[in-house]
Parts: structure tokens; sequence; C-alpha cells
């Protein structure tokens, strides 16, 4: 009887615990990210900084700036830094400037990720802490602060900025490495103080490729007719990378003379220098280099030259770029990279009409095995933005597999079908759909506001 006795008891007892367990509520993957912020090792907590770099969510930003805020720790700091760089949000400037200023605290890698951050966010109240780390000597953080300062120390300052780089340059014999990213700085910092140095470097045709490469880009992100010259001048070089680069510097500037170089510059054999033909003429929207673009979209023998050709048909985006781009993608006898890129530009600039024709070409590849075409599709078909692709996400999320459900998810997101939340909500079911689909629909009702 007793024996009876307690095995009632202990039965009572199991199903309590278990009634208790069910009652309990289940808590979300943003709930457990939280405590894992607040409670978790290092190693956690900089594998979980990784997956919010990953899946590019920021509803932990308050949490990441709490804890970089108190912590020594140099893997959760430098996650910390990484993390906003990447977002490119605000929020950890002062704590970064408090690891360059108190370097000797810090480890190397800590302080490396701070001042890559304040370039990154251009954090103008850094300027100061960036010129007494450059003036310090320590060339462990040299190159890296200096392009860091040059972006911080545009704007209003950007004359002082250039001074300064320019005085490093002359008086403290930095290496090549260092030099050309004093250039680079320059550019960055947008100052016409510089272009006078920087012309010179150009035209220098003594002067070190790499170097005059980087005054081409300085002078291009300057974008003032000044430096002009300099940059036509170099169309001519005798140095195909100087040329190819001299070619993409000339995209900000206008003029005939600054047209006829570009299209002459698809006719040189340097590849590079397609491409940069093909660069500038799309930022241009040159509609007098289209003949060029779709001859070198349909026969360069270079891939990476029919991809910039593509693009830029795609950047002008008339209604005869739209025509060529539409034959390039019809065409199944063309390689599946051409179609692809087509494929982004048409539903980039009407995907009111090339989601549903994307769409079925994705059905025919995946009906004939052809994966990484179907993979393709799947990738910038996400990129699309109308109205139309709101019953495909919703079929997908209803039929299709997993990759198709993820896919939903970038199309619900970035055209904000709140109609859906009950479809995004049923992906929530980790042990159905998997963990990355699960976390996708959380993060997919935290951006658009649906919890």
């Amino acid at each position: 009887m007793k024996k009876i006795l307690l095995l009632v008891l202990l039965f009572v007892f199991i199903f309590a615990i278990i009634a208790d367990e069910e009652e309990a509520p289940k808590k979300t993957i943003e709930d457990q990210r939280r405590d894992t912020m607040r409670f978790g090792t290092d190693t956690e907590i900089t594998t979980l900084i990784q997956a919010l770099i990953s899946e590019k969510v920021d509803y932990l930003d308050n949490e990441i700036i709490e804890i970089a805020n108190i912590t020594k720790n140099r893997g959760i700091l430098t996650g910390a830094f990484n993390f906003f760089n990447e977002m490119e949000k605000n929020g950890l400037e002062e704590r970064a400037i408090r690891a360059v200023t108190g370097r000797d605290d810090e480890a190397n890698e800590t302080i490396l990720a701070a001042v890559n951050y304040l370039g990154k966010v251009k954090a103008k109240v850094a300027t100061d802490s960036l010129k007494d780390l450059i003036n310090n000597g320590e060339n462990r953080f040299l190159n890296n602060a200096l392009r860091a300062l040059g972006r911080t120390g545009g704007g209003e300052h950007s004359s002082d900025t250039a001074y300064f780089l320019l005085d490093h340059y002359n008086d403290k014999n930095p290496n090549d490495e260092t030099k050309r990213e004093i250039v680079i700085a320059m550019g960055e910092a947008g100052s016409i103080s510089s272009i006078p140095f920087l012309s010179d470097l150009v035209n220098n045709a003594d002067e070190r490729a790499p170097l005059r490469m980087a005054a081409l880009d300085a002078l291009s992100k300057i974008g003032d007719e000044e430096g002009l010259d300099a940059i036509v001048n170099a169309v001519s070089s005798s140095d195909p990378n100087v040329r190819s680069t001299a070619i993409a510097a000339l995209a900000p500037f206008s003029g005939t003379d600054v047209d006829n170089a570009i299209l002459e510059a698809f006719r040189d054999s340097y590849y590079r220098t397609r491409i940069g033909a093909a660069s500038a003429a799309g930022i241009r929207r040159l509609d007098s280099a289209i003949p060029f673009l779709r001859y070198r979209a349909e026969n360069d023998e270079v891939p990476a030259v029919k991809d910039e050709a593509i693009k830029a048909l795609g950047a002008i985006n008339n209604s005869e770029t739209m025509e060529i781009l539409d034959s390039l993608f019809a065409e199944r006898k063309n390689s599946d990279r051409v179609r692809l890129v087509a494929g982004e530009m048409l539903l980039q600039n009407n995907a009111d009409i090339y989601g549903p024709k994307v769409l079925i070409e994705m059905e025919e590849a995946k009906a004939k095995n052809q994966t990484p075409l179907y993979n393709g599709f799947i990738r910038i078909m996400g990129i699309a933005k109308s109205s139309v692709m709101e019953g495909i996400a919703k079929n997908f999320v209803l039929s299709g597999g997993v990759i198709e459900k993820s896919l939903a998810l970038d199309l619900i997101l970035n055209n904000e079908f709140r109609g859906l939340a009950e479809e995004v909500r049923s992906l929530l079911d980790e042990k159905k759909y998997g963990a990355s689909v699960a976390r996708k629909a959380q993060n997919t009702l935290d951006k658009l506001g649906l919890n």
C-alpha cells in the first residue's frame, strides 16, 4: 500500500513539473539574446555580435553600448566597435575616443577597431584624438588613423586636415604605403587645398603607379574642375593601371572632352580601362555610350567587363537600355552570370514588370536542376520592390522550402508588406522551419514594428 501511495505521489509531482513547464512562457529569440548580452561569457557575446552583423539587426544596440562602456574585455569591446562600424551607427564615439586616448590600457586590436569605427561614422569630435595618435608615431596604428582622419576631418575643417596631412607627407619621411594612405585621406577630406599637390603626383611620370592612382582617386572624390586637367592627361598614360584609374576618375566631371575620353577608353585593350569606361558611363548616364556598352555586354572576353557594362546600362535606365537588358536576360543561351546581372538591373528599374518574369525563369531553372542559376535568381529576387511581389512572397511562405521562405522574408521586409504579418509569425517555429528562418522571421517582425 505504501509503495502504491509513493508511486501516486511521484506521478503527481512529475505531472506538476510538466504542467509548470508548459505554463511557463517560452522566451523569444530576442529575449534569449538579450540574456546572453547581459550574462554571457566573452566568447558567447562575441559570437552573438557576429550573428547580429550577419543578420544586420539592431534591436540589441542599447545593450551593446551599455556593455562596451563598462567592459575592458578586448574581444567584447572589439566586437562592439566592429558591429557599430559595419552598421554605420552612431553611439560609441565617446567610448572609441577613450580607447584611442587611453591606448596604453587597451589591446591593439581594440584600438584599431575604435579608429576604424570613428572613421566610418565620420566622427568630427575625434579629429584631435586622431591627430595626436598620428603625431605619436606608432606605426601599428598610423595608416588606419590617417584614413580615419581624412573621413572625420572633412567639411569646414577640410583645409586644416589637408595641411596637416601635407606636413606629415613632407616632414615625417613616410614609407610608400603611408604616403598612399595620406593621399587617400586627402581625397576623403575633400579639400581643394590638396589639388595642386595631388595634380603634381598624377603628372609625375616617374612616380610610382599606385601613388599616382591614389591621387587620381582623390581628385575624383574632391570633384573640383581644378583637378580635371591632370586626370585627362593621365588618360593617355603609358601605364595601363594609371590609364584605367584615370578613366574611372572622370565620372564626376562633365564636358565634351570628358565624354570623348570615356568613349575612346572602350577601345583600350587593357580590360580595366574598359571597366573604368563602363563605370564612368553609368555614373554619368552617358547616352552616347549605349552602343559601346551593348557591344561590351554581348562580346567582351572578360566577364568583369560584361558585368560593368550591364550595370551601366541599368544605371542609364531608358527605354533603349531596358530593351537591351531584356534581351540579355531572356536569352537562355547566355551565361548564368550575364542573365543574373541583367535580371538584377531589370528588377531594380522595374520590378512591376520583371518580378513575374524573373519568377518564371527561376521556376524553369528549378525544373531543370540548374541549381547555381536558381540560387542566383533567389538572390536577385530579394531586392525587388513592387506591390506585385506580395502575392509571390505569400506563396513562398505557404508552399516554398527553406530557401524560398527566406526569400519571402526579404521581400516582405524590403517592401514593408505588413499585411503578411501572420504569415511571418507562422515561421517563428524553430523546430519546424529551423533556427535561421525563425530568427529571420523575428527580425522581420521587429524591423516592421509588428511585435
